[in-house]
């Protein structure tokens, strides 16, 4: 009896929290939408209220204040606020918004140009998943690949050097004035030690 109460109450946890999350994912996708619809009628002050209370939680609020910002579209242009926005997006792990945080680096915009900081954002989604470098399956498909791409190569060098080593002996048999005769005269004209 205790435990079929310990699976309803688990069953009814669980159910409760799935409702929150749907009903927290509606809430977040709804307020984007309404907030864009007030940004794009031209009431960006209540799109930026929307976007701020959603900003910490969700990368597109962050990166859309950030290119409102960056652009002074609806709201005064300010490269420092469009960075910051950018970076909590980032922080989120939204790889446009790394790679807009690189590009102000690179231009300059907002901040000292910097090519190094600029190629560590540029590359900062790469570095996030190079612990997937070690794990076997990963190993055991680039091995794979490798053998493939190896095999192909070697394919394609025989195929390369057979058509090459065809058009010398054309033009060997050309130049011994060979050209049109039949293969059977061919050796018999071979009479001298040749390399082989």
């Amino acid at each position: 009896m205790t435990r079929l109460f310990e699976t309803r109450r688990f069953a009814a946890a669980l159910l409760l929290a799935g409702t929150c999350f749907a009903a927290h994912a509606a809430g977040v996708d709804d307020d984007l939408r309404e907030a864009a619809r007030l940004h794009k009628g031209g009431d960006t002050a209540r799109a930026v209220v929307i976007w701020k209370s959603w900003a910490e939680r969700n990368a597109d609020a962050a990166y859309n204040l950030a290119v409102i910002h960056q652009y002074g579209d609806g709201v005064a242009l300010d490269y420092a606020a469009a960075m910051q926005w950018y970076r909590v997006a980032a922080e989120q792990g939204d790889k446009v918004s790394q790679f807009q945080i690189g590009l102000m680096y690179q231009s300059g915009q907002g901040v000292a140009a910097d090519a190094e900081e600029a190629h560590r954002w540029f590359t900062a989604h790469r570095r996030h998943h190079l612990h997937h470098a070690h794990e076997p399956q990963m190993v055991a498909w680039r091995q794979q690949a490798r053998a493939l791409i190896e095999e192909r190569d070697r394919q394609e060098q025989l195929a390369a050097a057979r058509r090459d080593g065809d058009r010398v002996l054309a033009e060997l048999r050309q130049r011994a004035g060979l050209a049109g005769e039949h293969p059977a005269t061919l050796a018999a004209a071979d009479t001298g030690p040749g390399v082989r």
